[in-house]
């Protein structure tokens, strides 16, 4: 194996780390506060299949997540008014409030990117991100 691949792994698990440990102190899950985001930040409804999309997911990944959102009293489930099979994710005053927080942190942390790297270079950021992430999902669906 190259000393760039190496160097590499090395270089985003420890960006992945920083990214996470700003975050320690949350009551749920990362995955569970991104769902959570979609839903109070979306201008539209959110369903389960919605947010499977969303996340480029399996609908049975969102469903446990949605269960462990209701058990810790962040969501409820609404009968959906278009589709009696399907039902829509509303989120609580609790989830509203830790949404803000989180997403409050979220920001802070793209504004530190942004200004001390440059516009220009936090732009490039962005662009490589997305480029990697259609890389990675690409393969992954053709797993």
């Amino acid at each position: 194996m190259s000393g760039d691949l190496i160097e590499g792994a090395e270089t985003v698990s420890l960006f992945c780390r920083l990214h996470i440990n700003t975050r320690k102190d949350m009551p749920i899950r990362s995955s569970e506060m991104g769902l959570l985001i979609l839903i109070c930040k979306s201008e539209k409804l959110v369903t389960p299949v919605i947010a499977a999309d969303f996340f480029k997911v399996k609908k049975p990944m969102i469903t446990t997540m949605v269960s462990s959102l209701i058990q810790h009293g962040y969501i409820e489930k609404v009968p959906s008014p278009r589709d009696k099979r399907s039902f829509i994710l509303n989120p609580s005053k609790n989830a509203r409030k830790l949404v803000d927080v989180t997403f409050k942190e979220y920001i802070k942390t793209m504004k530190l990117l942004q200004e001390q790297l440059g516009p220009n270079n936090f732009s490039n950021l962005i662009v490589l991100l997305k480029k990697a992430n259609t890389v990675l999902l690409e393969e992954k669906n053709h797993e």
